[in-house]
């Protein structure tokens, strides 16, 4: 059977679905009826998209544990979204259908595998722009792995080689690398020229007082589109009991997520950026003005999985040489819609593979205790170490990031993501379901 042409596809995201365009002075009117045509045979497309997805989180193949249904919808859903992104304006019903009828039939391994190349082809492409933006021409002739600028530059760090708190530069620091003297305002804006869409922070638009600062799309972006990158610094199972403040880590800290498989991030390190391109380990925490109630982002959201697995104090955070003027590293500030307002992305895990190491600098994230990662085995609400140091699925080092996928069209909009607060503890007052059902499911 022939693969389906939107395998093969560059995704566009720069013309939301549902937008009809306008007519420029220079244009034919046979032209504009083309250009409207199409736009409206991609929203035609997204609201099979959106049947298929109603349709298929109902069906009765998810018939497991609670918890492990809620994951296997939610890659569903973003199994279409991210392909119907990957379809771009040259997408036909067929190759829809193609992908509705794969959604229906494909493992949960096949569509994570999709889904993992669908983001990592967005990603590539951002990582591209932010070269364009940043990187001197001299620097982007040649980046292969014999040039000489490659072969003559400082050797990498180990990611053992700090010890938690330690801010100080070490010897052998690796030298900053030329980027062209922007500030992240000049940066945002060109990321805008490029992709069709940048971040902002201001003012929320939710109605409780501790709404504080909000996420902003500034552009336009298509449905399936990466709209931001979940910062900070990464901490597996295993590493639980290093988290700032345990055993109540988000007592203090409302930027703190939790993936499926039991990684937290936590993104206050990080706070909204910086100025330059820097060696970052994350030891050194920006002021942050959170909302007085600390359960904002995220209380409860993983305080059943916390437990005792480690007792080795010879660990911490390894460095990367990171861009902070990062546009969309923002993710931590998505606010919760209130009642009556519906969430305009997603949370997606996101698997970066450490050997792109051009890339690296654009991923605004660093690991504590390093890649090799000690494996961990759940007990209910408790993890313990049983041996080994990786799965055995594969020998690529990655960092288990997390990124927003959204659910729609937008444009000039305020990012919306639905927190799935656990509904087994108890949870602040401006806090709405959106699905109430989707919340236990995700925490049972």
């Amino acid at each position: 059977m022939a693969q389906p042409k939107w395998k093969h596809m560059h995704r566009h995201i720069r013309t939301p679905a549902v937008l009809l365009p306008l007519p420029t002075s220079s244009e034919s009117k046979e032209s504009t009826v083309r250009r409207g045509a199409a736009a409206l045979a991609m929203a035609f497309l997204f609201n099979k998209f959106q049947e298929a997805v109603k349709a298929l989180a109902k069906s009765p193949m998810f018939a497991r544990d609670p918890r492990h249904l809620q994951f296997e919808a939610d890659i569903n859903r973003l199994f279409l979204y991210t392909s119907y992104n990957r379809l771009g304006k040259d997408a036909d019903e067929a190759d829809a259908e193609e992908i509705i009828n794969m959604a229906g039939k494909a493992s949960l391994a096949d569509q994570q595998k999709q889904v993992q190349e669908n983001i990592h082809d967005q990603i590539r492409d951002f990582c591209t722009s932010m070269d364009e933006i940043l990187l001197p021409e001299t620097m982007k002739i040649d980046e292969s792995p014999e040039s000489p600028a490659r072969l003559n530059a400082a050797p990498r760090r180990s990611g053992l080689s700090f010890a938690v708190g330690n801010s100080s530069s070490p010897s052998g620091f690796p030298a900053v690398p030329q980027t062209r003297p922007l500030k992240g305002t000049e940066v945002s804006q060109k990321l805008k020229d490029l992709i069709g869409y940048t971040l902002d922070l201001k003012p929320s638009q939710i109605l409780h007082k501790e709404a504080g600062q909000g996420l902003f799309l500034n552009g336009e972006a298509n449905v399936g589109a990466v709209i931001a990158l979940y910062p900070g610094v990464i901490f597996s199972p295993a590493y639980y009991r290093y988290i700032p403040g345990y055993p109540r880590v988000d007592a203090q800290n409302p930027y703190l997520i939790t993936r499926y498989d039991g990684t937290v991030i936590n993104a206050q390190p990080w706070g909204s950026g910086g100025e330059t391109r820097e060696f970052w380990d994350g030891t050194i925490v920006p002021e942050t003005r959170p909302s007085s109630e600390v359960t904002k982002k995220g209380s409860d959201r993983f305080w059943k999985l916390l437990s005792k697995p480690l007792a080795s104090p010879r660990v911490g955070t390894g460095g990367e040489m990171l861009e902070r003027r990062n546009p969309l590293a923002l993710a931590h500030f998505a606010n919760h819609p209130e009642k009556g307002m519906v969430p305009n992305v997603m949370v997606c895990p996101y698997e970066f593979p450490l050997t792109e190491k051009d890339m690296r600098a654009y991923i605004p994230n660093i690991i504590f205790g390093g890649v090799e990662e000690v494996k961990m085995r759940r007990f209910g609400s408790f993890w313990f170490k049983s041996g080994g140091s990786r799965n055995g699925v594969s020998d690529v080092p990655v960092l288990k990031t997390l990124v927003l996928v959204s659910t729609r069209s937008l444009c000039d909009e305020e990012v919306l993501l639905n927190y799935r607060l656990s509904n087994s503890k108890r949870r602040p007052s401006w806090y709405t379901p959106v699905d109430e059902e989707e919340d236990r499911r995700r925490w049972s």
